[in-house]
């Protein structure tokens, strides 16, 4: 399955369940991950990838400096894993 195929059907998956699903991209900074997911107050970053691909460093860098301020983050390779991670 490609990675946009597994980032929308989380992202139907997520929205059912009552999660606030925004694409994120930020101007001044490359490599963020993909979505963010907003519900009872939990944010939760998620970077989909399709089986077997691999972050780029930039997004290794992006990820660790999220984790290091406590921002929570996903890498998910299948639909079943980011269903996993919102604990739907």
């Amino acid at each position: 399955m490609l990675e946009k195929q597994i980032e929308a059907k989380a992202r139907a998956k997520a929205i059912e369940a009552g999660w606030l699903c925004y694409k994120f991209t930020s101007p001044s900074r490359r490599s963020v991950p993909d979505r963010l997911f907003i519900r009872d107050g939990r944010v939760v970053f998620i970077e989909f990838k399709r089986p077997g691909g691999k972050l780029t460093s930039g997004q290794e860098r992006e990820i660790e400096r999220l984790r290091k301020v406590g921002a929570e983050v996903h890498v998910c390779y299948s639909v079943e894993e980011a269903c996993d991670a919102l604990g739907i």
